[in-house]
């Protein structure tokens, strides 16, 4: 089991990132605009820079939903290895067999 704190910490992030996603992207492309002027493109990047660095979609880790495991993640179930075989063991996942011999 994760740390409580790392797992906050994370949600917080794509809480973040979530809502300043439009804003980030606008002035991006303000500042990938060659046509307009140096000022312009120059302010938006420092606009950019005032926004927290939290808001960025790299700072965001993949985690499981089950343990908050941070390696081990299947995107596809939102869960890590271990959560997936201890829940497919259970029979609590539907269209998954694990195997035992």
């Amino acid at each position: 089991m994760a740390k409580k704190s790392m797992i906050e910490r994370d949600l917080k992030r794509r809480k973040l990132a979530k809502s300043l996603d439009a804003k980030r992207t606008r002035l991006k492309t303000i500042i990938k605009d060659q046509s307009k002027p140096a000022e312009e493109r120059f302010a938006a990047a420092l606009k950019l820079a005032e926004i927290p660095r939290n808001s960025s979609k790299t700072r965001i880790r993949n985690r499981c939903l089950v343990s908050g495991r941070p390696r081990g993640f299947y995107r596809k179930m939102k869960m890590s290895r271990l959560a997936l075989r201890q829940l497919g063991s259970e029979g609590k996942i539907p269209g998954l067999v694990k195997s035992s011999w």
